[in-house]
């Protein structure tokens, strides 16, 4: 038993969450308090995740082929360097937003090999530790999810210290720190020999293939990309708009996201403890039943406010458990040699929607007004996650077949 892998994995997580965390507040304050336009604003935030979906998509024959260590590694020394000319600039006096975008662009397609790279390691990293996978996607779980609460109240308060430009500094060291603690503590991971290589494009359409193939699989990405959209819907739009509305300020809304997310905290901790142990099907079905038409239905009917505070907590421990049990269920039905190009492209395809919630949040108020609009997108997100249980494949959920590895 190795836990030193672990432990890196742990903390290389924890760096690059926080900076990224910092840079998705950082970024969008720094185009609005400099241009004014919350249309800038916007198109910059989609202007980093539209090439972070794409290049994750791509990136993963490229992990096959180098192993995921040393392509996060030259992902996130590459990123040191781009991310780093943001305070040069605020410094130079020379930061403008024709200057900003293309950074921004090219952090996207930086962050996006890198985090799939890292994604890829977890069957590794649970079988040098000798730990059950759901103790390594816990961690990663966790890690996540106090990054949101934490990670940016911090980022928050560095902004407001030393401005967007100068406080994106750290997150080019937290990129320096993660490829050091990778270099240093994860043992070189699955390369591809020269001579088993197929064209590159070739070796992206096997990846897509064996999804297609696996009827679980496409069930579990088409649920969590559905679910991704709205979320982001309720996120951006939705959950701001009641707010306001209610005749509260921002303070309010960043309490209502950090019960959730403190509670998420706790279930994934659980989850991480004796994931191993739990009925992966019976809670799924749970999970899902509290995470997501509860915390649009309370605000939809104009519930009292302790009773948002409530269903979201409820909600928040209920979803720490999902990811965990999902992530487990993925990497147990991809093969090692092909570990690299299916999860990113799982990883892609389960984002690819995300910067389009917003529009629709905002699209649906238009269209219908926030209480049918918050309606809608709940039973949307009830139908979403339960639907595909009526698929007969779908109920292989609850099986471990990948056990004996990762025990």
């Amino acid at each position: 038993m190795n836990r030193r892998p672990f432990l890196a994995f742990a903390l290389a997580e924890t760096l690059s969450i926080s900076g990224t965390r910092l840079s998705t507040i950082a970024i969008p304050w720094l185009v609005l308090t400099t241009t004014g336009s919350p249309v800038l604003t916007g198109f910059v935030a989609m202007a980093e995740m539209l090439p972070y979906v794409v290049a994750k998509a791509l990136s993963g024959p490229l992990i096959d082929r180098v192993g995921p260590k040393r392509l996060a590694i030259w992902c996130d020394l590459a990123s040191v360097l781009v991310v780093g000319l943001v305070p040069l600039l605020a410094l130079a006096g020379m930061l403008r937003f024709e200057l900003l975008l293309p950074i921004v662009i090219a952090m996207g397609i930086l962050r996006g090999p890198s985090d799939a790279a890292k994604v890829s390691m977890v069957p590794d990293i649970a079988r040098l530790a000798a730990v059950p996978l759901e103790r390594v996607t816990g961690v990663a779980g966790i890690i996540e999810r106090f990054a949101s609460t934490v990670g940016a109240a911090v980022a928050g308060g560095l902004i407001a210290l030393i401005g967007p430009g100068m406080a994106l500094a750290l997150n080019a060291a937290t990129f320096a720190l993660a490829a050091i603690v990778v270099a240093g503590g994860i043992p070189a991971i699955r390369a591809e020999p020269p001579e088993t290589r197929a064209p590159y494009f070739i070796e992206l359409r096997e990846g897509f293939d064996f999804i297609r193939r696996d009827a679980l699989l496409v069930g579990i990405v088409i649920m969590i990309t559905a679910t991704n959209l709205l979320d982001a819907a309720y996120s951006a739009v939705l959950l701001p708009v009641w707010t306001q509305n209610s005749g509260h300020d921002a303070a309010l809304l960043g309490l209502l996201f950090a019960v959730m997310s403190a509670a998420s905290i706790a279930g994934a901790a659980i989850a991480t403890a004796a994931g191993e142990r739990l009925p992966r099907l019976t809670i799924y079905i749970l999970a899902f039943l509290l995470a997501g038409l509860p915390r649009f239905a309370v605000f939809a009917i104009d519930a009292p406010l302790i009773a948002g505070f409530v269903t979201l907590g409820v909600a928040g421990f209920a979803s720490g458990f999902i990811n965990p049990i999902l992530n487990a269920v993925i990497f147990e039905r991809i093969p090692p040699p092909m570990i690299g190009r299916a999860s990113a492209l799982v990883g892609a395809l389960a984002w690819a929607l995300i910067p389009f919630g917003g529009l629709l949040g905002g699209a649906l108020i238009a269209l219908i007004g926030l209480g049918p609009a918050l309606w809608l997108t709940g039973f949307a997100y009830f139908a979403a996650t339960l639907l595909p249980l009526a698929r007969r494949s779908f109920r292989s959920f609850g099986s471990r077949p990948g056990a004996a590895q990762s025990a």
